[in-house]
């Protein structure tokens, strides 16, 4: 009897992984992210810490920060993170609640897998579901408008409960829906809003409550000259995109100055280049100037002694914010600034925030464009409430561009799994377990929210299935009594948007994940280069 040659067809350093061991361990990667953040979700999810390597601190219970400062390595992990990522870039707020139900729809999975069902049926029993999700959630949503402040107010509110915000919550709720509400534009009926038009400064100070939004622009820009006054009341507004300088000449050129007196022509001929530079922003009417380029320091003597504001170098998004906000429009070339391109603002000022010495552009005529500055105690408080308040800009905005609404503190997911139970009972076959077991999948929201606050989750969900038996549909759960409530009364209030994408991202994701029977992982030469979980894998053969 002749012996086998084994074959072998990948070269050395290369592992596999197949079959039920491929899908067993991404499922238990991706469950074992979900289970890292799971614990901050609700009112009462707690925090985490994460230190990098260099010693840098971040404390936060927003998942996707947590997901990605904690580097993580294992490929079908890394599938999990960008949920996050993508429900981030959506909508701004519910990382965590996508997480957590990607996890868990991979748990119920696995437990379908040890039945024999096949990767392929759950997938497609998934994806049945999950339509079927959107067409729920649409039905049992709620209209909102920009008119409906309380709502968005409850909203913002909902958002930033249980975060490094929640103490002045009611104030940073207001000024979050008023700055919304100021950048949103209106075309063909349908309101525009673009978050980028509201700009975040963080400044560490005296606390949250210091916060405040300024109807126009906070740059962190100061005169830049001491003869200019530090205040301007009814600031006509020019913005510069061209130095206001001598332009170095292109080409290498030589000047040669055989007499003193040329000398003095050609320094008499430079400065009077700049002030005529500066007589065209004066003869504009402008009293306020903010140049993308530089100013040179004999044209900053000349617009100080004419009282003009100057500051330089501003970026370029702060050039396009400031447009926004006071009117004017951005002039490339001295020669054609004009009074119609000057903007308004009813008071330009400097004034020192902290160690530095700032912009204020304020009271504006409708400005299009605000800053919200954060103000904390410490420069963690003040990162952690930045992203309280990002979760709160997100969602108001996903509310308002969708006009749908629905109730949290569980409720909403209740409803969604009893109406899924229901359908499952319209399909035949193995796809109906794997829409079952959505379904107990979704409920992880509210068994989450219930156990972070210690309370009995079987006890918590037996008397919510209970209240949406009776027809209910916004019995949610008071993680600080223990009792069912309505949480729409409540105020417990989520844009639409939230539950949509994270049901889409999940399942996405969870049938992804699960079609997934091979692993081979190349590695350079080292096992350290290897995605953790994957060591010891076989050889391929």
């Amino acid at each position: 009897m002749t012996k086998t040659q084994p074959i072998f067809i990948l070269p050395e350093g290369y592992q596999r992984m197949l079959g039920k061991d491929a899908q067993r361990n991404n499922i238990m990667a991706a469950r074992q992210v979900a289970e890292t953040v799971r614990t901050t979700l609700g009112p009462k999810g707690m925090d985490k810490m994460i230190v990098d390597s260099l010693g840098d601190i971040t404390i936060t219970n927003d998942g996707v920060t947590i997901l990605e400062e904690m580097g993580i390595d294992h490929p079908a992990a890394k599938m999990i993170v960008e949920v996050a990522k993508t429900q981030e870039d959506q909508v701004g707020d519910g990382t965590t609640t996508a997480v957590v139900l990607a996890g868990e729809l991979l748990k119920n999975a696995e437990d379908l897998l040890d039945k024999n069902v096949h990767p392929t049926v759950i997938a497609k029993g998934y994806r049945l579901a999950a339509d079927k999700s959107q067409q729920i959630l649409q039905k049992i949503s709620e209209k909102v408008t920009k008119e409906d402040r309380d709502v968005l107010l409850k909203i913002a509110m909902t958002a930033m409960t249980g975060k490094g915000a929640e103490a002045a919550k009611e104030k940073l709720a207001d000024l979050t829906v008023s700055a919304v509400i100021q950048i949103a534009d209106e075309e063909n009926n349908k309101l525009i809003i673009n978050l980028e038009n509201i700009k975040l400064e963080k400044k560490v100070g005296p606390g949250i409550e210091e916060s405040e939004l300024v109807r126009g622009l906070l740059i962190d820009k100061e005169k830049i000259h001491p003869g200019m006054p530090s205040k301007i009341k009814d600031a006509k507004i020019a913005l510069i995109d061209s130095a206001i300088e001598i332009k170095n000449l292109e080409t290498d050129t030589k000047i040669q100055i055989s007499d003193p007196n040329q000398l003095g022509a050609f320094i008499e001929q430079e400065e009077k280049i700049l002030k005529n530079m500066v007589e065209k922003v004066a003869k504009s009417g402008a009293n306020v100037v903010f140049s993308q380029k530089g100013i040179d320091d004999l044209a900053q003597h000349f617009l100080a002694k004419k009282g003009i504001y100057a500051a330089r170098r501003i970026k370029k998004s702060d050039m396009e914010k400031l447009s926004r906000a006071t009117g004017s429009r951005v002039v490339t070339n001295l020669n054609d600034l004009s009074e119609e391109d000057l903007g308004y603002a009813g008071i330009v000022e400097e004034q020192v925030i902290g160690d530095e010495e700032m912009t204020y552009i304020r009271e504006c005529k409708n400005p299009k464009a605000v800053t919200l500055l954060v103000r904390g105690g410490t420069e963690h408080v003040v990162d952690e409430v930045e992203r309280a308040i990002k979760d709160a800009l997100g969602d108001v905005a996903a509310a308002l561009k969708d006009n749908k609404v629905v109730s949290g503190a569980g409720s909403t997911e209740i409803e969604l799994a009893k109406e899924l139970r229901e359908y499952s009972n319209s399909l035949s076959g193995r796809e109906q377990l794997a829409v079952l077991a959505f379904a107990d999948a979704v409920e992880i929201i509210p068994r989450t929210l219930a156990e972070n606050a210690g309370l009995d989750p079987i006890d918590v969900l037996t008397e919510l299935k209970s209240e949406h038996e009776k027809g209910k549909k916004f019995a949610g759960i008071n993680v600080f009594t223990g009792k069912v409530v309505d949480s729409w009364k409540e105020g417990v209030i989520e844009p639409l948007k939230i539950k949509t994408q994270a049901i889409k991202s999940a399942s996405e994701v969870a049938e992804l994940i699960l079609r997934i029977d091979d692993v081979i992982a190349g590695t350079s030469t080292e096992k350290e280069s290897m995605p953790s979980g994957m060591h010891g894998m076989p050889g391929m053969m």
